[in-house]
């Protein structure tokens, strides 16, 4: 047993049409854990479906163990039947180790495929060539053919890259990166 805090979080798979009970449950339930020795706060937390957490702290592993093996929390979890039931135990000593452990980072979107960067870069690249060739190049014919081309990929490099490109990517973000778009969808439904 450790004197540093210990932070746990009960999974529950509550039962259809039940949240409301369970919401209540869990509260009454950190209402007397509040009561106990050692105990730093807690709360009932939903994760958007039928799994919900019950978070709770207290100032030492020894005294979180001992309200878990209390007759009194015998009694609460006694309550729950029919309710919800446990899905998984997690403690974590320190409370940063705990929300270390819960931090999700999604991972880096997929690249986009190859024809699809073709095409961007095609739809970059091909307007300035072609405009310069028609109306620059006519005029640069006596001009030895390295400084022509030299001359051409200068300036359609450099409006490529500072201007058409950056505007481009951001035309066909949502085409290119798909599974992003979606990331951030599921952010802003979760978020209203």
């Amino acid at each position: 047993m450790t004197s540093n805090p210990v932070t746990v979080t009960v999974a529950y798979r509550v039962t259809p049409g039940r949240a409301a009970d369970f919401h209540s449950w869990g509260w009454a339930m950190l209402g007397a854990t509040a009561r106990q020795p050692g105990f730093m706060g807690g709360g009932v937390l939903v994760d958007g479906g039928a799994e919900w957490h019950v978070v709770y702290r207290f100032a030492s592993e020894g005294l979180a163990l001992a309200w878990e093996k209390s007759p009194s929390r015998e009694q609460w979890d006694a309550r729950l039947a029919g309710v919800a039931q446990e899905a998984e135990r997690r403690r974590v000593p320190g409370a940063r180790a705990w929300f270390d452990a819960q931090t999700l980072t999604p991972p880096p979107p997929a690249p986009p495929s190859k024809w699809k960067l073709w095409f961007v870069n095609m739809s970059a690249v091909f307007p300035p060539v072609l405009l310069f060739n028609l109306t620059v190049l006519p005029y640069l014919g006596d001009l030895n053919a390295l400084f022509r081309t030299l001359l051409l990929c200068l300036c359609v490099t450099a409006l490529v890259t500072w201007i058409l490109m950056p505007r481009l990517q951001r035309f066909f973000r949502k085409w290119l990166y798909p599974s992003l778009q979606a990331l951030r969808g599921r952010h802003k439904r979760r978020a209203i």
